[in-house]
């Protein structure tokens, strides 16, 4: 290759800054291959790599986003192999979110955020601040424990709360977020499905026969709980109910055909998905989701079939034997047992619970746990005692003050999302999707009642922070009724020239 002097000036100038940069990072990753051997080569070889992703960062904040969302979603799948805390990537993530949009502020609707669920938030996590001060146990203030707890327990709410309701801030993105969501619902109703065909992988494999074993492995070892790729089949299980009540909803409520399918084929997988968990609760979780949306709907046409269906389906369930062969339908069906062995452990745990708690209003501490609570104390006892409820694990940690507090509060922020789908939101279809969210936020909730999966991921983030979208749909349903029309236009043209076509044929 000819350069001519003009041409190789102009080069150096543009980019002769470039070169060297790159000439300088090679010429230190030799140097630290000689003192430091690969480790220290590979080190400095990955600096490009984090300057890419600080650049793509500021340059595009969605996609630090949609990252959040997957990263969500897999962070519990046991053939990862990193071994880090589960909450770090994600609050990282949320973090950086969170400045971006203080930094570009001018770019971001922060108006929309000044609504009743963030001052219920806010209240619940002041009052988790205040239980830093909490010495039941007199250990003294254990700070590093209080954060570790709070942060599950109080700010994870918070910044799901924020991140969701400044990015998702049009109908496109919006329409996205719930492509993503159902596509990594569904990965992990295939991921059940691999489970349940070709058996577990080594990871799995290993934790089923180690912690998992006791609460996994029933009946002799004829029955499996799944649980794909979430933490425990509890979890998954609740999960996937809540997911099938959102999407379904959403099927019932969409103008647009393909959305419809895709929110159906959704709907329908995740209900399937909860059988083989073998989580007795999200049944109720999928049956108060739908009954809550019978109201939201404000229209007969739709709660008359649904109270039908969802009636039989719990009639077949609680007073039949029909399905007994299989064992997923006859776990299930346990649940209206009440005189099941699991619930009774559980009452008896609780009471136990309560005698210590009459003591403790304002609960152990929270963080403070087996870990920490020497075995001479007087509350060991009660930090031993698994809550198997994210309400008593609430109750356990913050006492009859901190309960209250957070019964409290979630009622607010889920009646003021309920306002906004009934008074606020005239667009049947928005209205649809902003039902569907109200009746997933209390299907988890009830999941919440029932097992330890209301903080656990991916749940938090999807369930609070699609309730914290109810509130911002409103701001944006004009540019909504345009985009769908449009869609819908699209669509009906389509059917046009399709009725066209099979006419031509006919001829």
């Amino acid at each position: 290759m000819n350069i001519s002097g003009t041409s190789y000036k102009s080069y150096a100038q543009n980019h002769g800054g470039r070169v060297l940069l790159l000439f300088l990072l090679f010429l230190l990753a030799l140097y630290e291959f000689y003192t430091m051997g690969i480790t220290g080569f590979a080190l400095v070889c990955f600096i490009p790599v984090i300057a890419l992703a600080i650049i793509m960062t500021f340059r595009f904040r969605m996609f630090v986003f949609w990252t959040l969302c997957f990263v969500n979603y897999f962070i519990q799948f046991k053939n990862l192999p990193f071994n880090f805390p589960a909450s770090v990537p994600n609050e990282l993530l949320e973090i950086i979110l969170l400045i971006l949009a203080i930094i570009e502020v001018e770019e971001l609707k922060f108006e929309r955020t000044a609504n009743i669920m963030l001052w219920s938030l806010l209240i619940w996590c002041g009052f988790c601040t205040i239980e830093v001060l909490n010495d039941t146990c007199g250990l003294g203030i254990n700070v590093g424990a209080w954060y570790t707890g709070a942060r599950m327990m109080a700010f994870q709410l918070l910044y799901a709360f924020m991140v969701y309701i400044l990015y998702i801030t049009d109908p496109k993105k919006l329409t996205t977020y719930l492509y993503i969501w159902g596509g990594l619902a569904l990965f992990a109703v295939f991921w059940l499905w691999k489970q349940k065909t070709f058996g577990f992988t080594d990871a799995e494999n290993a934790w089923l026969q180690s912690r998992g074993r006791t609460t996994h492995i029933l009946y002799g070892g004829t029955l499996i709980r799944y649980f794909s790729i979430y933490s425990d089949a509890a979890n998954f299980g609740i999960g996937m109910a809540s997911t099938a009540v959102a999407f379904l909803i959403f099927a019932l409520t969409s103008r647009i055909w393909k959305h419809r399918i895709f929110f159906l084929l959704v709907g329908a997988g995740c209900t399937w998905a909860m059988f083989p968990s073998g989580t007795r609760t999200a049944i109720f979780c999928l049956f108060a989701g739908i009954t809550v949306y019978i109201f939201l709907s404000k229209s007969f046409k739709i709660a008359v079939p649904l109270t039908i269906f969802f009636g039989l389906f719990v009639f077949l369930l609680a007073f039949t034997t029909i399905g007994n062969s299989n064992q997923s339908i006859r776990r299930m069906r346990s649940a209206f047992n009440r005189s099941d062995a699991s619930a009774t452990t559980r009452t008896v745990n609780q009471e136990t619970m309560r005698k210590y708690l009459a003591e403790a209003p304002w609960g152990i501490g929270i963080g403070m746990n087996y870990d920490n609570v020497p075995a001479n104390n007087k509350y060991r006892k009660l930090s031993t005692l698994p809550p198997d409820s994210e309400y008593v694990f609430i109750w356990q940690h913050t006492g009859i003050i901190g309960i209250t507090f957070f019964l409290i509060t979630t009622a607010i922020m889920f009646i003021g999302a309920c306002w906004v789908v009934l008074f606020k939101i005239k667009s049947p279809s928005l209205r649809g999707i902003g039902s569907g969210l109200c009746c997933a936020f209390v299907a988890i909730q009830l999941g919440g009642y029932g097992n330890q999966v209301l903080m656990q991921f991916p749940n938090c983030l999807v369930f609070y922070g699609g309730l914290a979208l109810v509130y911002a749909l409103p701001f944006f349903e004009g540019e909504w009724k345009e985009y769908e029309e449009s869609l819908f236009a699209k669509q009906e043209e389509k059917k046009r020239l399709k009725l066209e076509k099979k006419k031509a044929l006919r001829v």
